[in-house]
């Protein structure tokens, strides 16, 4: 059975003391490709350096929107520049809006429809944060789509509730299970889950955060418990969990242009 981690943060401190011991777990649970996420472009020497040394590493470049106080007039031609630098580029991000930690939204809006922009522009999708703001970034979208066309993208780490989820997949966009499908009273997740099209759903950590039922007791997440997430979708969904882990990695590797196998 193989697996894909859609997000992870492996640059974080969390992981510098055992990063080999935790990619042989990974490897041992059948995950065979991963995406690591950017919060900020001054994190792309070290994430490039961790895909340096495990060849199933993809990554992206961002602004995260709780870091887009950083926000300047060369922000966007540093990120356009670095997703250029290296094939394994393979999504803009994290971008998007939260509005349950920060309230610089004027900020928050222009940073994530310019970083729509630079994705169209090189063809990649965009890994999409969405906190306590999901009417405004609907509408967002709709603007976006209406004025420039379609990004192709995901929802990443998804917690809305059902109608929520609808709106992002009439935008075409994929949605992507944490840890947070695992836990009891996520009762609107899990309905979420159980609505999203077979060929729109991802499973993801967003590691070290988020660890999953049974392992919501370590201090840290990590890619080979993605697994635990594809077995809680396969019992909401009714389905094996190898049709999950089948299907979730076709998904990414279409999504984000990754080959199957390493």
């Amino acid at each position: 059975m193989q697996l894909v981690d859609t997000h992870v943060h492996l640059n974080f401190d969390a992981f510098q003391p055992d990063l080999d011991a935790i990619a042989q777990q990974w490897r041992e649970a059948g995950v065979v490709r991963l995406v690591h996420s950017c919060v900020d472009p001054t994190e792309f020497d070290g994430i490039r350096a961790i895909a340096d040394r495990f060849p199933e590493l993809s990554f992206a470049v961002g602004l995260h929107p709780l870091d887009t106080d950083k926000w300047t007039t060369r922000s966007a031609e540093q990120i356009l520049a670095l997703a250029s630098s290296d094939s394994r580029v393979v999504a803009i991000g994290e971008t998007g809006l939260d509005f349950y930690k920060a309230d610089n939204h004027g900020q928050q809006f222009q940073a994530f429809e310019t970083q729509l922009s630079i994705a169209r522009q090189l063809g990649l999708p965009v890994i999409i944060h969405c906190r306590e703001a999901a009417a405004a970034m609907a509408d967002l979208l709709k603007s976006v789509w209406q004025k420039s066309g379609r990004v192709a993208g995901v929802m990443h780490c998804w917690s809305g509730t059902p109608e929520e989820t609808q709106w992002f997949l009439d935008l075409g966009l994929h949605i992507s299970f944490s840890g947070i499908v695992t836990f009891k009273n996520a009762a609107h997740v899990h309905e979420s889950a159980q609505m999203v099209p077979t060929d729109r759903l991802l499973i993801e950590t967003d590691c070290p955060f988020l660890a999953p039922v049974p392992k919501r007791g370590d201090r840290r997440n990590q890619p080979a418990y993605v697994r635990y997430v594809a077995e809680r979708l396969a019992v909401l969904r009714g389905v094996a969990v190898e049709a999950i882990a089948t299907q979730t990695t076709e998904n990414a590797c279409h999504l984000f242009n990754l080959p199957s196998a390493v």
